[in-house]
């Protein structure tokens, strides 16, 4: 699998699509995916929107929860990588982050303030 640092300076706003999930390695039985260290992995759905672009989804995996993000709130991704796999006919490029933070003084829609 081919890991590709992302410079996130470059992506614009990065603004909370969905908040914080487990990430289930086995839907089936609600089991939570551990990383190597054996913290619980979270995923944090981000729009991402560059100047006159149209705005994309992300997925990032984080591991441990991130705390006090909430659903439209603006967030700082520290160490952002893509990766690219493929497997049999399937292919894509997931995304993984050392922390997704809250950005202070950027309150969701409706929740007292905004940006």
């Amino acid at each position: 699998m081919q890991s590709i640092p992302v410079d996130t300076t470059r992506l614009g706003v990065l603004r909370c699509a969905i908040a914080p999930e487990a990430k289930l390695s086995n839907p089936d039985t609600q089991e939570v995916k551990k990383d190597r260290d054996g913290n619980p992995v979270y995923t944090v759905a981000v729009t991402v929107r560059q100047d006159r672009r149209r705005i994309s989804v992300i997925e990032i995996a984080v591991s441990g929860e991130p705390k006090g993000i909430e659903e439209g709130q603006i967030v700082k991704v520290t160490g952002l990588t893509a990766f690219v796999w493929s497997m049999g006919d399937r292919h894509g490029v997931s995304f993984r982050a050392d922390a997704v933070t809250p950005v202070h003084g950027t309150a969701a829609p409706g929740k007292g303030g905004g940006a």
